[in-house]
């Protein structure tokens, strides 16, 4: 199969489905499964440090209950983020990493991008001038060419591009015409749609931005997405799909 037929896969909170989400660990498993490209979500603490978490709260993913919001760092740095619902005590080192340490991580290895995802809870909490004074100098001083700033809040990546000329990726809560003319008079770099909300079939709505489709597990239904004109796939089994034969030119990095 020809590369152009090929998607870019997207490490969806990093390896996802082997590691526990959104840590160090899912992070490196995934880059050194071969992915070039990553995907983390970001919460502010109570004292303005970005953290990787998904959930407002730490019940889901930690060893302890509480808000996100309303811990500090030094709170949340020892604390226990091994899935354990998920995985027992496989993962009981592993740690809510802070944006600077996911960064680092990137770093060290060439030619890798992070889509960083800005969680809504944390807007909604602290709005959105004090969580991009404290979300954005971290990814400008470490890896302004590598990273792309991704919010579902199309005020936020307004005001992103407003303050610096990182790439922006926003994610839609519909793919309805409505939506679609808002992504058109924003013109995102990227849009991120759950594959349950398009269309099921046909080539999707052409635009200045390219399409990343989530949560896709299955190569067929990856390649099917490409042919519909999705450049990009996002996936928590970023390991297994990298392992495909359809799929392997996708994480192939020079």
């Amino acid at each position: 199969m020809a590369a152009a037929e090929i998607p870019e896969l997207i490490a969806h909170r990093g390896w996802a489905s082997r590691y526990p989400e959104n840590t160090l660990e899912s992070l490196e498993g995934a880059l050194d499964a071969g992915a070039r490209f990553v995907e983390f979500d970001v919460q502010l603490s109570a004292d303005d440090v970005p953290v990787l978490m998904h959930d407002a709260t730490l019940d889901r993913t930690c060893e302890s209950g509480g808000c996100v919001h309303d811990l500090p760092w030094s709170a949340l740095a020892i604390t226990g983020a091994g899935e354990p619902r998920r995985f027992g005590g496989a993962f009981e080192a592993s740690r809510i990493p802070s944006l600077e340490q996911a960064l680092e991580c990137l770093l060290i290895r060439p030619d890798r991008k992070a889509f960083v995802e800005i969680k809504t809870e944390s807007l909604q909490r602290f709005g959105i001038s004090r969580v991009l004074e404290h979300c954005l100098p971290p990814i400008r001083q470490a890896a302004p060419d590598r990273c792309i700033v991704t919010s579902y809040s199309d005020q936020l990546l307004e005001s992103v591009r407003e303050n610096c000329d990182l790439p922006v990726a926003w994610v839609l809560t519909a793919c309805n015409e409505p939506s679609l003319e808002r992504a058109r008079r924003m013109a995102p770099d990227y849009l991120f749609c759950n594959v349950t909300k398009l269309p099921d079939e046909g080539v999707l709505p052409p635009g200045p931005w390219q399409w990343a489709i989530y949560e896709i597990t299955e190569a067929p239904v990856a390649l099917d997405l490409c042919r519909r004109g999705a450049g990009f796939i996002e996936t928590m089994a970023i390991g297994e799909m990298l392992a495909h034969p359809q799929l392997k030119a996708a994480g192939s990095v020079d």
